[in-house]
């Protein structure tokens, strides 16, 4: 089935523009042409009446004007005599009404206009088919301009049409060139306002899809990389537990596959949810915070009662922040996941919430009595699979991904918070701290 071809934005313009540039050609001639019409007839009217007053007492004068414009003049004495007729071919009453007049004669018709004067009655008539012609000509001469300028319009019209379209036909060619993979932004310069909106809002889904791709990308790429170590030691702990003669040996070689499948899932679930908080565009809205700190907390209870961890609440202020609930809870888990993780049995960790200047900032404070990150490694501890040399040391004892602070790092970006490692100067171990640039007070 054949597709209907899309309207054309260009030829519709020309078609409307060019529609109301003749119509209103078209009036604008016919109202002058009637004008001109008219104002001839006044004219000549005027010019008879002169003409009449002018050959009054004189016999015969003046032909250049009455041949010109053929007109029949005839004179009379105040007896009724006639002193005089320019020709006799005109069959026109002998006498005449004075004033201007309509007269039909020999299938003819005339304007007359009698007049008396110098003792006379004058009288000068033209036949009105004279007259007509006379009076189009002059309005032809009116209207010829407007005709002349008509196609001349026309054509300045269709090239403003064409140069104001040309931004958008630039900007189809440049996506029609692009390869698939080609998610730059489009050029606005030169754009118009009615255009550039559109394209920047082109140039926001091309970023967002850029995004997303980027993300996938690396989710592929960091799965294809760290999932062969796991893997790879999966295979050779099945082997080992196939290999097992005896009881104690299977017993081990399956605790340690156990093990290994729970990492592997664990690298798993963290790889998936790094893609997903990459690509994720949801919008943001109000989240109070303190209840979200409590609801976090409760969660991993259990996990700081299993180490014998004080995990506690020091300050919490009434305040709410836009975005993503789900996102911002995985942000504080992962903070507050690795403080009970490394903080050793016994020890501490503290949460705060505090408001900004003026209460249109916030701040989550996180403090632990744990080992807390050289200086050297606190800014490479966001970057995805890094894992300072003490916790490589302990991955036996503490398994973990590399993960956890980069996703927070990703979930941070992407709700413009800041998110900053230093030391804890009470508890000796790391104080992470989580700053949102707008926050609003909650009313009690």
């Amino acid at each position: 089935m054949k597709t209907k071809p899309a309207p054309s934005l260009k030829r519709r313009l020309m078609v409307f523009l060019l529609a109301a540039i003749s119509a209103a050609a078209l009036v604008q001639g016919i109202t002058a042409y009637r004008t001109a019409l008219q104002e001839a007839n006044e004219i000549f009217d005027y010019h008879m009446q002169q003409m009449a007053l002018s050959l009054g007492g004189v016999n015969g004068g003046g032909r250049g004007s009455q041949d010109d414009l053929e007109l029949v003049v005839q004179a009379w004495t105040a007896e009724g005599l006639q002193v005089f007729q320019s020709t006799a071919r005109a069959g026109l009453p002998q006498r005449a009404v004075l004033g201007f007049a309509d007269v039909e004669a020999e299938g003819r018709r005339y304007r007359v206009v009698s007049v008396q004067t110098g003792g006379q009655v004058v009288q000068v008539a033209q036949e009105l088919v004279v007259r007509e012609r006379l009076a189009s000509r002059l309005a032809l001469r009116t209207v010829t301009p407007i005709a002349l300028m008509l196609p001349v319009l026309m054509l300045i019209v269709g090239w403003v049409v064409s140069r104001s379209l040309a931004p958008v036909e630039r900007v189809r060619a440049q996506l029609a060139k692009r390869a698939a993979e080609d998610l730059s932004p489009v050029g606005e310069g030169g754009l118009p306002a009615e255009i550039k909106p559109m394209v920047q809002e082109l140039n926001s889904l091309l970023g967002r899809v850029q995004q997303s791709f980027t993300a996938q990308q690396h989710f592929v790429a960091d799965a294809a990389h760290e999932l062969r170590s796991p893997l790879t030691a999966l295979n050779l702990q099945v082997q080992a537990l196939q290999r097992a003669t005896d009881e104690p040996a299977r017993a081990q070689a399956q605790n340690r596959l156990e093990s290994g499948i729970a990492r592997a899932t664990h690298l798993v679930e963290q790889l998936l949810l790094l893609a997903r908080q990459e690509a994720d565009g949801s919008e943001h809205l109000p989240v109070a915070l303190a209840p979200l700190l409590r609801q976090v907390m409760t969660d991993l209870t259990a996990a700081a009662q299993a180490r014998r961890i004080d995990l506690g609440l020091l300050h919490t202020e009434a305040l709410s922040t836009p975005g993503n609930a789900a996102a911002l809870a995985t942000l504080v888990r992962n903070l507050l996941g690795n403080a009970i993780k490394y903080t050793p049995e016994g020890g501490r960790v503290d949460v705060s919430l505090y408001a900004g200047e003026a209460g249109q900032s916030a701040l989550i404070r996180i403090d632990d009595s744990g080992p807390g990150i050289a200086e050297a490694d606190r800014g490479r501890v966001f970057d995805r699979f890094y894992r300072t040399a003490d916790a490589a040391a302990q991955a036996d004892a503490i398994p973990g991904s590399g993960l956890g602070l980069a996703i927070a790092k990703v979930i941070a970006e992407k709700h413009g918070a800041r998110l900053t490692l230093g030391q804890a100067p009470s508890l000796g171990g790391l104080r992470v701290e989580l700053g949102f640039r707008s926050a609003t007070r909650i009313a009690p």
